[in-house]
């Protein structure tokens, strides 16, 4: 297990936190000369930490060097960041040690994912000079609070009569709020709200008009949280460090393409090593969300490359998979 800090290339502002730096975790697993890895970042409104995650894996350290599989890993550990680190690092080790790639496991043609550019919070006309300075990215995904929402999307809009825009609020609306200004968001053409509500609010949402798809991210952690949740919304999203690996994630996937709902992938921000195996959620996604690279101040090497447009290379098994 590693600490692995990256500095970020300007601060990211969210509803309620402004990130300068990603903390994060690695994980490495040697077996018969094979190594397989796996990062996580965590879940900050969890209140997990770099340390949290180190103590929580030196808590099945014994386990897994005495052969646990990653099945019984779901049991040994909750779904989280740590759990993420160790399962990501089984599917790569897998991989490392069949000669199979990731696609080969899962049985399925990639192709290459469309990801959103992520704008935080800001001045509107700081916001939009950034929807600007993206515009070689196609869709945009745009952090909001309770503070000038129609204002922002409205100076961004002006600038990005192209884009796709997703729209974030990070738990900072009520359901008062949504209710009024959901006529704009269809005007301005946004494309998904995610997490508009607190979590714990969600029985909130069935008096909410429903005239764009609603996603829920940070009140469905896990899929033990998926049938209290999921009925609430349109669009899922899975994050690694939410449910706590590639393992659960595909179970939720099946989960919510069975339900109809449509599916996004996210992250917790992190180097292309965390968009890696996000990577094969996106191949089931409607909404990708894999930016976290273009956030630092350097990503690491043998990382994905963002092309035109936001096109995202495949992960090439030098870096996972």
């Amino acid at each position: 297990m590693e600490k692995k800090n990256f500095p970020l290339h300007s601060p990211f502002v969210i509803t309620g936190y402004t990130f300068t730096e990603l903390q994060a975790i690695w994980v490495t697993l040697i077996e018969d000369g094979h190594s397989g890895r796996g990062e996580a970042c965590g879940v900050y409104y969890l209140g997990e930490s770099q340390d949290s995650m180190v103590a929580d894996l030196e808590d099945v350290r014994l386990a897994v060097e005495n052969g646990a599989t990653r099945s019984e890993i779901q049991g040994l550990l909750p779904p989280g960041g740590a759990r993420n680190a160790l399962d990501c690092a089984m599917w790569d080790l897998e991989c490392k040690s069949t000669g199979k790639s990731i696609w080969e496991l899962l049985d399925i043609e990639p192709h290459e994912l469309t990801t959103v550019a992520t704008i935080g919070i800001g001045a509107p006309d700081a916001m939009a000079t950034r929807a600007r300075e993206l515009s070689s990215f196609s869709k945009l995904k745009v952090k909001l609070d309770s503070d000038q929402p129609i204002e922002r999307l409205t100076a961004i809009r002006a600038v990005r009569p192209d884009a796709e825009l997703v729209v974030d609020a990070n738990q900072g609306w009520s359901a008062e709020q949504l209710t009024q200004i959901a006529p704009q968001l269809e005007s301005l053409a946004i494309a998904m709200v995610e997490q508009p509500l607190a979590r714990g609010n969600d029985s909130d949402m069935a008096r909410v008009p429903r005239v764009i798809p609603m996603g829920a991210d940070e009140s469905l952690v896990s899929l033990d949280e998926y049938d209290a949740v999921a009925p609430l919304y349109d669009v899922i999203n899975i994050k690694l460090d939410k449910c706590g690996g590639l393992t659960e994630a595909l179970m939720i996937v099946e989960r919510a393409k069975a339900d109809n709902k449509k599916v996004m992938v996210g992250n917790m921000t992190g180097t292309s090593l965390s968009m890696a195996p996000s990577y094969a959620v996106g191949q089931f996604a409607e909404f990708v969300d894999i930016d976290g690279p273009v956030l630092l101040s350097k990503d690491i090497p043998d990382g994905l490359i963002y092309q035109e447009g936001g096109v995202v290379s495949l992960p090439t098994p030098t870096l996972w998979g």
